[in-house]
């Protein structure tokens, strides 16, 4: 940024020296000074340094006119207002050069601090954000802060310097016209202010509809069976429509609000020029200044105006950066609503260290409700041993995926505690309480990557004969050396290219690998039919027999040889014991095996 400070302020510099060589070019080819001037002593009291300055260059040029010729000084005049011009040319462009590095890389700074800030939020947080609105953030947001602000800030820096030192100038060579010239900037100021009033409103609610448009894009694109199977599409279609038409009468207006910069900064910057142009020929027509004393020759109010005009562009150009400012901050809003999102789930300053788990897992009067007033769990207590599996069955909405899930510290608890091995859960480092925990869930999560990144995911460096191992015990081995790449193999987006057996055992040879201590399997065989549930069932009875294990289950003849099954109703538990205990107490687990029976 320095450097394009420095680079700016020397092309205004060989830019003026290109300029002054314009006064003896027009004094030679139209003979309008014929003056015979002497040199002055430089510091000479009886002539101020500007005065000294003019008539020392005229001095010069007369005597090589002397010398060599009035065109031979036309050629050399020439010729040096061609370098200073090329001088100028090379800093202007070395400006806007380094410059780039600094939006190219602002603009990747922000994708990345909204994408780890994605990573590090809590779960709760997306629950209430739409998915296609955060990719409308870190994609279309974005973009308009690299094409509004990142592009305006090299004329951010450029054209103040360019018009402080412009306007020095013109006061350095005539403080009286630069008071006229002066008197219209307040004017200029204000009316660009007051077009731009409303552009960042109407910009904050552009990309908002553009938030919507991709939100429904995501929707259809997750939903497109059911659509289909709906006869939906017009629907769906005139729902789109309406969106998209939305946004675009709004982008019109913020269009047709910033197109207006350009030719009402023209057209003040005209009447600015013509004003002064008036004002100066008239001081050249009538001899003096309307102060009195002397006034500039031709040549040299030609000289002021080219430099003044020269004012203009960079007056323009910051105009439209003060234009284009508004809407990428009314997209950096958006973006902040992502960035200083508050993080709930954070680190103790001293954590307690849990390398392993050699106890138990405990729940202490643990209460917990995503909203105010809205208990999911009450008072539980529960204690887990290690080595055990543990059974957690009720109804839908009975809380069993949101006790499970407050283990790992995906939601803090609202009272009680959760520890393990002693330690409260919220006194150690996330990072090291999750390590010890490996998940199967219901619907898989896979990547759109190859079978095997897919099974090493959460273990750094695994090798080919881990993977395979892992596969072996979750009986996907066969099927991958099925495929033609073998475990090099793509598997699509969210797995998309295989079964839902498929995806399933692979999610098992992932927690295989990962070898954790602590197992949580939330549905694991909900969604299967009989041949892939009874495979995967059997990869879950190699996984679960050396380690804990906490499962949620509908299906209830999955889960009969559990050491413990704990019956939720309504954020209780109601009743816990093994099959056959629960089986003889007659109450609601045996309701539930009773309906299941059927």
């Amino acid at each position: 940024m320095g450097g394009a400070v420095v680079l700016n302020i020397l092309s205004v510099v060989f830019n003026i020296f290109s300029f002054a060589v314009l006064v003896p070019l027009l004094n030679i080819l139209f003979k309008v000074d014929t003056t015979q001037y002497e040199f002055i002593p430089w510091g000479s009291e009886a002539s101020t340094f500007k005065d000294t300055l003019v008539n020392n260059f005229y001095f010069s040029v007369s005597q090589y006119i002397a010398q060599h010729g009035a065109l031979t000084t036309l050629l050399l005049l020439g010729g040096i207002m061609i370098f200073f011009t090329a001088l100028k040319t090379a800093c202007y462009f070395g400006a806007n050069a380094v410059m780039v590095p600094i939006s190219t890389g602002v603009v990747k700074d922000i994708r990345n601090r909204i994408y780890n800030k994605i990573l590090a939020l809590p779960i709760g947080f997306f629950s209430e954000e739409r998915k296609g609105d955060i990719i409308a953030r870190i994609s279309g947001d974005v973009s308009e802060v690299e094409n509004s602000v990142m592009a305006s800030i090299s004329m951010l820096i450029k054209n103040p310097i360019l018009i402080i030192l412009y306007f020095a100038f013109l006061t350095f060579l005539s403080p009286e016209m630069m008071a006229f010239t002066i008197v219209f900037a307040p004017a200029f100021v204000w009316v660009m202010g007051l077009i731009g009033k409303q552009l960042k409103r109407n910009s904050l609610e552009a990309q908002t509809l553009w938030s919507d448009t991709m939100s429904q894009v995501d929707e259809t694109l997750g939903g497109l069976r059911v659509i289909k199977a709906f006869n939906a599409e017009k629907k769906m279609s005139r729902r789109f429509h309406e969106i998209t038409d939305n946004m675009r009468r709004k982008l019109a207006r913020v269009s047709i609000r910033q197109a207006t910069a350009h030719p009402v900064s023209e057209f003040l910057g005209t009447i600015m020029i013509a004003i002064v142009l008036l004002v100066g020929g008239a001081m050249i027509i009538r001899g003096e200044s309307f102060l009195g004393g002397k006034f500039m020759d031709a040549s040299q109010f030609i000289f002021f105006m080219v430099v003044l005009y020269s004012v203009i562009e960079p007056i323009k150009e910051l105009s439209r950066a003060t234009y284009s400012v508004p809407k990428g901050m009314a997209s950096m809003e958006r973006i902040n609503r992502i960035l200083e999102a508050e993080n709930n789930i954070k680190d103790p300053e001293n954590p307690l260290p849990l390398n392993e788990f050699t106890g138990s897992i405990a729940f202490q009067n643990v209460n917990f409700s995503y909203e105010d007033g809205k208990p999911i769990l009450k008072q539980i207590n529960l204690e887990i041993p290690r080595g055990k599996m543990i059974a957690i069955v009720g109804e839908s909405g009975a809380g069993k995926t949101t006790l499970v899930d407050l283990i790992p510290r995906f939601w803090d608890v609202c009272g009680g505690r959760i520890t393990i091995d002693g330690k409260d859960i919220r006194e150690v480092a996330v990072k090291d309480l999750r390590s010890l925990m490996g998940n199967v869930n219901q619907d898989p999560i896979l990547f759109n990557d190859t079978i095997f990144n897919n099974i090493a995911f959460g273990v750094e460096n695994a090798t080919m004969e881990q993977v395979i191992a892992a596969a072996r015990i979750a009986n996907a081995h066969d099927f991958i050396m099925e495929k033609e790449q073998g475990y090099q193999t793509s598997i699509g987006d969210r797995g998309s290219k295989l079964s839902g057996g498929q995806r399933q055992r692979l999610s098992i040879a992932r927690a295989i690998l990962k070898n954790p201590p602590i197992l949580i399997l939330d549905e694991a065989t909900a969604s299967l039919d009989t041949e892939s549930e009874r495979l995967v069932q059997d990869a879950l009875d190699r996984l679960m027999s050396t380690r804990t294990t906490i499962a949620i289950a509908h299906r209830l003849s999955t889960i009969k040889n559990a050491d413990e099954i704990i019956v939720m109703q309504e954020g209780r538990i109601v009743e816990r014991g093994t099959h056959e205990q629960l089986i003889g107490l007659g109450g609601y687990y045996k309701k539930l095996h009773d309906m299941q029976a059927l």
